[in-house]
C-alpha cells in the first residue's frame, strides 16, 4: 500500500535531472576511499519516506520556475503552486493585528516609553498592549521557551479549547509545537514500539502519515474513506483492516482521522465522529484527530465543524478511557502562517506517565520556535469586541473566508464540467480531489513512461499550464481509479482564467489520446 502512497524521492529526482544536477553540484566522491556513509549503509528506514506534495511535480514546478526566471519560452507566465496548501505562497493578505503584534515583539526598542507618542500614530493600542504582555512572558523571541511552549500561551490555547466545546482543558496536558506535523510526528514515535505497531491511516490521506510510520517502521493499517457518501468513514471498513491487520500478528494501536478532510475536503458529521469515537473505545484503539482545518468550514449549516474532544465528552462516563490526542496549527484557516511553524496538540485520557516521557522527548528539543507560539496565542486570543483592532479583523477574515468558500464551490464545479470527471464538493479544508477517467492511450502511454496514470495526466498538465497539482497516487486511492488534488487558492480575480486553462488542458489531452 505504501508504495501507491507517494512518490519516491530517489525518482523524484531521477524524473528531474536538472534539479538533481544542480541539489547535488557541491557533493564529492572519491575514488579512493568509500565513504561512511552511503545509500547502503544509511538507516534504511530514511530511504522508505516518501512525500508526494513536495515530490516529482514540485520538483519540476521548481524547475520550470528556474526556466520562466531565465526567459526560457512557455506556454504560460508563472507556475501555480496548488500542489500545497500554502495560502500566503499565492498572496493571500497576513492578518494585520497578528503582523503588528509580531513586529513589535521582533523589535521592542519600538516599545520603550520614548517611542510611545509615534508609536500610536503607527499601531493600534491594543497591538502595542498585546506585544508587551507577550514579552513581559517570552522576554525575547530569541530566547528559549518553556519545553512544552510559553504557559500563558499555553493557558490561552486552554481558554480556547474551553470555548470551543464547553469542557475544561488542563495547559499541562497542552504541547505547542513547531507546526502541527511535528506534533504528529512526536506521537507517532511515542505510540510505535516496534515494527509490529500498526497505525490505521486513511486512504487518501496526507503523505505526512504514510511518511513517518516509514520513518519509524510502524506498519500502516489503510481504511478506505467513502468517495460516493462525500468521503465519509465506513465503519464496516474500518472492523474489517483492524481485525485483518490483527489476524496478522499487527498490534493496532491508534487511529488516524483527519477532520475536516485533507486531500479530500469533507466534514465528518456528528453521527459519523460518534461511530468513530465508540469504535476506538471497543477496538482499545488510541484516537488521533487532525483538526488543523477547523475553521475551513463552508457549510456551517449543514455540515459544521465538532471537535472530537466535545462529542467524546457529550458520549458520557462509559467512554472516559477513550484516549485521544488532537492537533492544531496556524497554518490554514484564514490565518495562513505556515512559514512561521506554530501549533499545539492536547492530550485527553493519556496516562500521566505517558505524558512525562513526552516531556522528556520534546525537552530533547529544547522548545518550538517562539514566534510560531505568538502566532498561537494570536490565533486562539484573537482581538474580542470592544477593541480597537476588532473590526479589522473580523473584516479581514469575513473576506478571506467568503472568498474560499466561492473559490471552492468554482473549483469543484469546473471539475464537475470535465468530460470523464467527477468531484465531491469541498465541505471543508482547501482542496478538492476529482476522480479522472483517462483515456486507454493514455495509461499504456504512462506505462511506457514509467509513471502512475494520474502522474502522467498531472505532468502533461503542468506542462501545458504551469498548474502544479499533485496526483492521487500519492495519497492512496481505491485501485483502479485515478485522482489529483488541487488547492483552491490562486487569486479569485484570476479564477476564471486559471479554470479555463484547466478546462483547455483537458479537452487537449482527451483529444490526444482518444481511444
Amino acid at each position: 500500500m505504501l508504495n501507491a502512497i507517494a512518490l519516491a524521492t530517489k525518482s523524484s529526482l531521477r524524473a528531474s535531472p536538472h534539479h538533481a544536477k544542480s541539489f547535488f553540484s557541491y557533493s564529492t566522491r572519491s575514488p579512493a576511499r568509500n565513504k561512511v556513509l552511503s545509500l547502503e549503509s544509511m538507516n534504511e528506514a530514511v530511504k522508505n519516506v516518501e512525500y508526494a506534495v513536495r515530490g516529482e511535480l514540485a520538483l519540476k514546478a521548481e524547475s520550470l520556475r528556474v526556466d520562466l526566471a531565465q526567459k526560457k519560452p512557455l506556454p504560460f507566465e508563472r507556475v501555480i503552486g496548488c500542489n500545497i496548501g500554502n495560502p500566503q505562497q499565492l498572496y493571500q493578505k497576513p492578518i494585520t493585528f497578528f503582523r503588528q503584534v509580531v513586529s513589535l515583539c521582533e523589535n521592542p526598542d519600538l516599545l520603550v516609553p520614548k517611542n510611545r507618542e509615534v508609536l500610536l500614530q503607527l499601531y493600534p493600542k491594543d497591538a502595542i498592549v498585546r506585544a508587551e504582555m507577550l514579552l513581559r512572558d517570552v522576554i525575547s523571541v530569541g530566547a528559549y521557551s518553556h519545553s512544552k511552549g510559553v504557559p500563558s500561551i499555553r493557558r490561552n490555547v486552554a481558554k480556547f479549547i474551553e470555548k470551543r466545546d464547553g469542557v475544561p482543558a488542563n495547559p499541562e496536558h497542552i504541547f505547542l509545537t513547531q507546526g502541527a506535523s511535528s506534533g504528529v510526528q512526536t506521537i507517532l514515535q511515542v505510540i510505535t514500539k516496534n515494527q509490529h505497531t500498526g497505525i490505521m491511516i486513511p486512504i487518501p490521506q496526507y503523505p505526512l502519515y504514510s511518511a513517518t510510520l516509514s520513518l519509524f517502521n510502524a506498519t500502516p493499517v489503510p481504511y478506505y474513506l467513502d468517495e460516493s457518501n462525500q468521503w465519509a468513514l465506513n465503519m464496516d471498513d474500518m472492523e474489517a483492516s483492524v481485525k485483518e491487520a490483527r489476524s496478522k500478528g499487527t498490534d493496532v494501536r491508534a487511529l488516524c482521522i483527519i477532520n475536516p478532510g485533507n486531500p479530500t475536503g469533507q466534514c465528518l458529521s456528528e453521527e459519523n465522529i460518534r461511530q468513530v469515537i465508540d469504535f476506538c473505545h471497543r477496538e482499545r484503539i488510541i484516537l488521533l484527530a487532525d483538526e488543523v482545518y477547523q475553521t475551513n468550514i463552508y457549510q456551517p449549516g449543514r455540515k459544521p465543524f465538532h471537535s472530537f474532544k466535545k462529542i467524546l465528552h457529550q458520549m458520557g462516563e462509559e467512554y472516559k478511557d477513550v484516549e485521544l490526542v488532537s492537533f492544531h496549527s496556524i497554518s490554514k484557516g484564514m490565518i495562513g502562517e505556515c512559514g512561521r511553524r506554530g501549533g499545539y496538540f492536547e492530550m485527553v485520557g493519556i496516562d500521566e506517565d505517558v505524558v512525562d516521557q513526552i516531556y522528556k522527548l520534546v525537552s530533547a528539543n529544547l522548545c518550538p520556535n517562539v514566534q510560531g507560539q505568538i502566532l498561537v496565542d494570536l490565533m486562539t486570543n484573537p482581538p474580542q469586541k470592544g477593541d480597537e483592532s476588532y473590526p479589522q479583523y473580523q473584516e479581514e477574515i469575513g473576506a478571506i473566508y467568503e472568498s474560499l468558500k466561492r473559490r471552492a464551490v468554482k473549483l469543484a464545479n469546473c471539475f464537475n464540467g470535465m468530460e470523464g470527471v467527477t468531484c465531491n464538493e469541498a465541505e471543508g479544508a482547501m482542496y478538492v480531489f476529482p476522480k479522472i477517467t483517462l483515456p486507454q492511450k493514455a495509461i499504456e502511454a504512462a506505462k511506457k513512461a514509467g509513471k502512475e496514470p494520474d502522474n502522467y495526466y498531472c505532468l502533461e498538465m503542468l506542462d501545458a499550464t504551469g498548474v502544479c497539482v499533485v496526483n492521487g497516487s500519492g495519497f492512496g486511492q481505491a485501485p483502479n481509479t485515478w485522482h489529483l488534488r488541487s488547492t483552491f487558492l490562486p487569486e479569485e480575480h484570476l479564477f476564471d482564467e486559471f479554470c479555463g486553462k484547466l478546462e483547455k488542458f483537458h479537452a487537449q489531452f482527451l483529444a490526444k489520446y482518444k481511444d
